[in-house]
């Protein structure tokens, strides 16, 4: 069965990413999104109290492009979120999203300053469920 994964999300896959959604997803396709639809992704208004009309163009393309059983990998602002996982759900699309291990690195630095980096690294895709 070929399986695509629409990326529905503001940055690039990693490569850890990318090789959990070939190899244990079955994924024979990486889609990200055209241009325009991205970039209204990038710049959701905070200042709008419904999402459903400026998202129509997210949904549309996800409509034009996916097919019943293909992924759509959904993360970013939690209303806009929320909205397109449960679209996702209704018309036979599996959103998923990527869960993330933290770890923290603490430095002393001289005159006793600690300077802490933090790497974040994939862990699995997570279904959203109903």
């Amino acid at each position: 069965m070929k399986r695509q994964a629409l990326l529905i999300f503001s940055h690039q896959l990693t490569g850890e990413q990318e090789k959990d959604l070939l190899e244990n997803w079955g994924v024979t396709r990486i889609v990200p999104m055209p241009k325009e639809v991205s970039s209204l992704w990038r710049n959701i208004p905070p200042d709008i109290h419904s999402l459903k009309v400026f998202l129509r163009p997210v949904l549309e393309w996800l409509i034009e492009t996916a097919y019943p059983g293909d992924l759509v990998l959904v993360q970013g602002d939690f209303g806009a979120t929320y909205i397109v996982a449960n679209f996702s759900i209704r018309v036979g699309y599996v959103p998923i999203y990527s869960t993330t291990k933290r770890e923290v690195e603490e430095k002393t630095l001289p005159g006793g300053i600690v300077e802490q980096s933090r790497v974040f690294s994939h862990c699995i895709f997570r279904k959203y469920e109903a």
